[in-house]
């Protein structure tokens, strides 16, 4: 689809069917992992005690899962801080009951808490499903690792790493921009991370910088799969999903998309990094998406012609034409020369250490890199209402394979 014959764009709307298989998802930046800004208040309520109810802590919907694995349950977990709010649900540092605090820092973790009544209500079924099987199936050192999934009659429980850095949202605000040598490491990190979503027949679809975290080295992890999808590489997909500022054209066209689609975020995410602002913005959504669709980027005059090249090569509105594109694309991007100071390998051997490290990391529970907006909020994990019309979420209990770093899954 060439920029030109974009003229006369007709914008699907982002409305959709309660039955439809696909329903259209436009993301607002609030929606993530962990929230970037404070777009929801405290609640009014002083009960600052961690509760959950009776029938949940009792119950398990996956009895016949794993027979001769121990069940973990939510009554496993003491909730430390909220550390973000998403449009299912919270998510809490916690720490694993009955743990050693000299277990390397294992014993803490991010849980990820997801109504299954408003997940029902809004028809993303398959998407919370889909997040909980693509994590079980990657492990990359950029990627943030599932340990153990679980359910209740109401809820939905993810158990991850925590990753006490913040997210790269969170140290963009406070930074403002990246030099292009801060911002080289971070994009090949993510480079690295998205191009093994990608030989997994994985497409991340919501890149965007409250998605990912970084740790106390400075290292980046991705994280937040709940838009994620497998996807075969002669396959498309037309779901509208994602953040807008980083929806790629051809997902706001409509027309089906498919992993090409990450490369256009990526390549967002780096002019933000160096620009302290995406390449489209717009206070009307409906007059953003025109922008991302017919617009040209402006890059600007103070990043080098290496800087300028790649942005070309990811920001291509055609997404047969993008850096990227094809079987083998991500080979392309690794070997393009903004990258030519990068060695690959010691990258994902962690040996590359980032030039710039989140401040104020006191310890491995340590929340100084996250917005007091959520670790300032009452220690709740709210009751919720049991979902009627059967089990929606047969399957969902995993626990991670031990021990953890198992060859086979790399």
């Amino acid at each position: 689809m060439a920029s030109s014959n974009l003229t006369n764009l007709t914008i699907p709307s982002s409305s959709s069917s309660p039955n439809d298989p696909n329903p259209q998802i436009i993301y607002s930046r609030s929606h993530s992992f962990v929230g970037p800004s404070p777009r929801y208040p405290p609640p009014s309520d002083n009960n600052n005690s961690l509760f959950f109810l009776e029938e949940e802590l009792s119950s398990n919907t996956d009895e016949e899962e794993q027979p001769l694995q121990r069940k973990f349950g939510p009554s496993d977990f003491q909730i430390l801080k909220v550390i973000g709010q998403g449009a299912f649900g919270k998510v809490f540092m916690v720490r694993r009951k009955g743990s050693s605090d000299n277990n390397d820092g294992n014993e803490i973790f991010a849980m990820k808490v997801m109504r299954k009544d408003n997940i029902i209500k809004k028809n993303h079924v398959d998407y919370m499903k889909a997040e909980r099987d693509i994590l079980t199936k990657v492990l990359h050192p950029f990627i943030v690792p599932l340990r153990y999934s679980f359910q209740t009659k109401s809820k939905l429980y993810l158990i991850l790493d925590f990753i006490n850095g913040g997210h790269l949202f969170f140290q963009l605000c406070r930074q403002g921009i990246f030099s292009e040598d801060e911002a080289r490491i971070y994009t090949a990190e993510i480079v690295s991370a998205v191009s093994h979503l990608h030989t997994k027949g994985i497409v991340h679809r919501d890149l965007k910088p409250e998605n990912i975290l970084m740790d106390s080295d400075g290292h980046v992890m991705l994280t937040d799969f709940g838009m994620s999808k497998e996807i075969d590489e002669s396959e498309r997909s037309n779901s509208l999903c994602g953040t807008t500022e980083y929806m790629a054209p051809e997902i706001l066209l409509g027309k089906g998309h498919n992993k090409d689609a990450d490369w256009w975020s990526v390549g967002v995410l780096l002019y933000e990094m160096i620009t302290g602002k995406a390449p489209f913005t717009h206070t009307n959504r409906k007059k953003l998406q025109e922008k991302i669709i017919k617009e040209k980027v402006k890059l600007p005059p103070y990043l080098t012609g290496e800087a300028h090249s790649l942005l070309k090569g990811l920001l291509q509105k055609d997404p047969s034409t993008r850096l990227g594109s094809g079987p083998n694309g991500h080979e392309q991007i690794k070997n393009h020369k903004w990258f030519r100071t990068i060695n690959w390998n010691k990258l994902e051997a962690r040996e590359i250490q980032p030039k710039f490290k989140p401040a104020d990391v006191s310890g491995k529970d340590c929340t100084a890199n996250f917005d007091r907006c959520w670790t300032t909020m009452p220690l709740e994990d709210s009751p919720a209402s049991t979902p009627t019309g059967g089990d929606h979420f047969q399957g969902y209990t995993y626990v991670a394979p031990n021990p953890w770093l198992s060859s086979s899954l790399m």
